[in-house]
Order: structure tokens, then C-alpha cells, then sequence
């Protein structure tokens, strides 16, 4: 069959082994693929991650050394089953999957390990207990964009934002955007969007962003307005904890303490934006926290592959709650397919052109800059090279 592989960096159109469906495995033809930002990352980071990966006990994960097939973003229909499966489904049923594949050896990450192949190839293997059948009208466009929601859905279930918490979403890539169409599907009132690119701006609103920022020429962290409570100073936060106290202790005999710990119960009292950082680069995360009002809570979304450095005192001056996600569960998976086939979220702007396996090293190359594109689906049966 036909697949892109990634060598030392090094992509190309080859020919490879069919794939044989082992037990608990379903072959499946792949209808569209997604290109992930990771997957631009590991292209040339990936011995990094890697390491990573070994040190927490997964040492399969994809280095420059390895031949592996990329593509985690993927949907198909049904081929064939391997021995020991339920056989669930007729063939031809239309499917996603998590991209988890249970070998003899172990589970592994699929389009990121030599030992599970992705989806930028005409055929692909996934895990039975982890496929879900596509609902009907749902298209394959829109299918393959689960994977991408559910790293989104993930990381707003893990911020534990309220409806009338502010959201700050720094940078407007694939995962931004999705996470932008997350809060708002979670009833979030107020989401802000940065972003350099005008393009990726434009989308933002799209996705139904309240306000959107070109850092260069405004900042997130005062473009909504300066009454939420939000503190930007220690001495801001200093005088609003004594002005407080000042007056609750005026009243005769009332419990202050008691009456300021329900306050906070309640959302009342200071506290910061929520703060999705989605660029993954390094220096974000102490821009972040440099930047940011006081009490705010950061999640970290964007992959970053290098080392990076942050100040721990001024974090911890600030008092803020730092969070890193990863993935999603297959709870959040199944629930993302839902929502997208319900409407109830709509990742329609997110994707902005499809190519098939001979135009996957332009996509790379066209998806390197921010200017045009946000994501790019392979289909590969497609002759289309460029977008």
C-alpha cells in the first residue's frame, strides 16, 4: 500500500507492507487523515519527546532514526477484522478511533511509534475496543477532526472554568481554535483570542471568539475590560484583602472570616482569567505568567518538544495555578464525536484544505506558516498536491 513515511526529517511517497489485522485489531481504509501541530514538531523534535517518553516508562515513541508512518487525526471505513474481535460493525462502516494499538509487545501511539502506523497511508490498524462507529450525516471532514476536539475538550474539562470566568486563549493554531469552540459549547461568555496571524484571527471569530487581539498592537490581558475583579498588582491585591477585612470587622459581632471563606465558595473575592496557552513554543509559558493578572490559572496546551524555562518566583508571587494536559480519555473522545455530530460544536473553520499522500510535504511546508492555513486533511485517494 501506499503511505508517507517520516525519516530523519525526511518525508516520502513509498510503498509498504500491507497491514494484517492481528488480534482485537480492525483494518481500516483511511478516508481522511488530519496533520496534528505535534506531528510538524516530531518531524524534527521527536528524539526529544522521546526521551521524555522512556523516562516515564513508554520508550517506543518515534525518533529521527525510525521510519514511521504519521497520523493520529484519522477516520476510515471498516476493511477487516482480525481473529478475536466482536466484529461489531458491518464492513464498511464508517469509524474513528483512538490512536492506541495494542501489539504483542505492548499498547502503543499510533503515527507516533514504528510499531503502531498512522494515517497518512491508504490503510491503517486500531484497537476494536476503542472504535466508534461515525453517526450518520457526520462528514469525513468533520469526522476526522475528533481527535484534535477531544485534546481541546480535554483541556477545558481540566481548567474548570466557570460560565462567567474570562478565557484567555493564546494562539490561534488548530488547538486554540478547538479550544476556543469548546468554551464557547461550555457556555463561557467571555473568550479572548491572540494571535499574530490575521488569518488565524479571522478564524477565531469564526469559532465564536468574543474578543480578538493582535498582541502586537493590544494586549490580551486588558483588551476585556477592567472590571472582573481581576488583580494586576501586588499592591492592588494587598489593598483590597485590607480594605476587606477593614470593613467587614466594622459590623458588630459578624463572623468576618467565616463570611470571606463563602465569598470565595461562591466566585466572589480576586481571582485571574483563565488562560489557555496554545502556542507551544518555548518562552510562552513565562510570558504567561509574567504577563497575566495575579491568581490567574494557566493551562498549557501546546506541545512544546524543547526544554524551556520559567520563573518559579514570579509564579509563585502571583499565585498561579499552573496546569499541563495531555490527550483526553475515551469518555471525552466518544463525547467529542457526539457533540460534533449533534452540532452542539461545529470544527467546520478549523479545516482549510485537503490534499492527498503526494501533497503531504507541501502541507507541511504550507502549514509552517500561519498565513493561510490552520488544518489540512489528507485524503488518500486525492490527487490534489497543493493547497
Amino acid at each position: 500500500m501506499k503511505a508517507v513515511t517520516c525519516h530523519e526529517g525526511r518525508l516520502a511517497v513509498e510503498t509498504v507492507p500491507d497491514l494484517v489485522p492481528d488480534k482485537g485489531q480492525i483494518l481500516i481504509d483511511v478516508t481522511r487523515c488530519g496533520i496534528c501541530g505535534s506531528d510538524l514538531h516530531a518531524r524534527t523534535c521527536s528524539d526529544v519527546t522521546a526521551d521524555g517518553a522512556a523516562e516515564i516508562g513508554y520508550d517506543a515513541f518515534m525518533r529521527h532514526t525510525d521510519t514511521v508512518v504519521m497520523g493520529h487525526e484519522f477516520t476510515g471505513t471498516i476493511a477487516s477484522y482480525g481473529p478475536g474481535c466482536r466484529k461489531r460493525w458491518p464492513i464498511g462502516t464508517r469509524v474513528v478511533a483512538l490512536p492506541m494499538l495494542r501489539q504483542p509487545d505492548g499498547i502503543h501511539l499510533s503515527g507516533l511509534s514504528e510499531r503502531a502506523p498512522g494515517g497518512y497511508a491508504e490503510q491503517m490498524l486500531v484497537a476494536e475496543e476503542l472504535t466508534f462507529p461515525v453517526p450518520d450525516g457526520l462528514s469525513d471532514d468533520l469526522a476526522a477532526t475528533t481527535e484534535p476536539m477531544a485534546v481541546a475538550h480535554h483541556a477545558v474539562r481540566r481548567s474548570e472554568i466557570g460560565r462567567r470566568e474570562v478565557a484567555v486563549v493564546i494562539g490561534c493554531g488548530p488547538i486554540g481554535l478547538a479550544v476556543i469552540l469548546m468554551l464557547k459549547a461550555r457556555g463561557v461568555r467571555t473568550v479572548v483570542a491572540s494571535d499574530l496571524s490575521a488569518t488565524r484571527r479571522d478564524l477565531a471569530v469564526k469559532c465564536g471568539a468574543d474578543v480578538v487581539v493582535d498582541p502586537t498592537l493590544a494586549s490580551p490581558w486588558t483588551a476585556y475590560g477592567e472590571r472582573r475583579g481581576h488583580v494586576r498588582t501586588a499592591t492592588g491585591l494587598f489593598e483590597l484583602a485590607l480594605g476587606t477585612v477593614r470593613t467587614l470587622r466594622r459590623v458588630p459581632g459578624l463572623p468576618w472570616a467565616r463570611v470571606m471563606r463563602a465569598a470565595q465558595k461562591a466566585g466572589a473575592g480576586p481571582r485571574g482569567p483563565v488562560v489557555f496557552e496554545c502556542v507551544g513554543v518555548p518562552g510562552m509559558i513565562e510570558d504567561v505568567i509574567s504577563n497575566a493578572p495575579l491568581l490567574s490559572r494557566v493551562v498549557v496546551v501546546g506541545v512544546c518538544m524543547q526544554p524551556d524555562t520559567f520563573r518559579p518566583s514570579m509564579a509563585i508571587n502571583k499565585e498561579i495555578d499552573l496546569r499541563f494536559v495531555f490527550a483526553y480519555g475515551p469518555d471525552e473522545f466518544y463525547e467529542t464525536l457526539q457533540m460534533i455530530a449533534s452540532g452542539s460544536v461545529d470544527p467546520t473553520p478549523l479545516v482549510t484544505g485537503v490534499v492527498g499522500l503526494d501533497g503531504v510535504e507541501g502541507a507541511f511546508a504550507a502549514l509552517a506558516s500561519a498565513d493561510r492555513h490552520a488544518k489540512i486533511l489528507i485524503d488518500p485517494r486525492s490527487d490534489v498536491v497543493e493547497v
